[in-house]
């Protein structure tokens, strides 16, 4: 007997393509903190009803990507220095241990990749774009993380991203880069060496130095 399957619900692909383009603009710092967000206006950007509006909101707020108040007010994070400090500390403990399992597996073609990632990272530099330059920070990271095969570990550490998406926007659109961060061109010689204690401490370094600029 052939198990009959159901078609697809049309409301639920709106509201994960809902949820996946405003996921990444938060993850990129393309809203600023603090950032007021309705049911109404998220369903009419989309051109969608209400309902799966709704439901994407309540899905990023779940994972920590919006604030939800107690009178229902839905908001981008507007984190304070301990919350900095506190999302900091994670990303220095995660993000080690992901570099570290994703060494034996770091080909020189995933080297050449992570190169060119950082190229562009320099050119947002120059341009002084701050949404192009968090993007591309973030796609470094995650294309050599996705060597570690730790899909847990991963999605934490992006759910950290989230959370500091629109306080990295706010910063770094006030400090002057003419080049990405010097310790990535330390990340791919630990890389391209198999030093695994220089490519921890070239990532810890990276993650903890620009998270210090977001504390005030």
């Amino acid at each position: 007997m052939l198990l009959q399957t159901r078609p697809p619900d049309p409301g639920t692909a709106t509201h994960d393509r809902i949820y996946r383009t405003l996921r990444q603009q938060i993850m990129h710092g393309e809203l600023p903190p603090g950032q007021a967000l309705t049911v109404r206006g998220l369903a009419k950007a989309h051109g969608v009803s209400m309902t799966p509006a709704r439901e994407a909101l309540r899905r990023l707020a779940a994972e920590g990507a919006l604030t939800l108040s107690s009178s229902g007010r839905v908001t981008t994070p507007d984190l304070t220095n301990e919350r900095l400090e506190e999302l900091a500390t994670l990303r220095a403990l995660i993000e080690t241990e992901l570099a570290s399992r994703a060494l034996p597996r770091a080909h020189f073609a995933l080297i050449e990749r992570l190169q060119a990632i950082n190229m562009a990272n320099a050119e947002a530099a120059v341009k002084r774009d701050a949404v192009a330059y968090i993007r591309t920070n973030l796609e470094f990271h995650r294309m050599l993380y996705l060597r570690a095969q730790a899909p847990a570990m991963l999605a934490v550490a992006e759910t950290v991203w989230l959370q500091l998406g629109p306080t990295m926007r706010a910063v770094y659109s006030r400090i002057v880069r003419s080049e990405p961060p010097q310790h990535h061109r330390m990340i791919l010689a630990a890389l391209k060496a198999g030093d695994e204690p220089a490519l921890r401490l070239a990532i810890r370094a990276d993650v903890t130095q620009g998270l210090r600029h977001l504390i005030a």
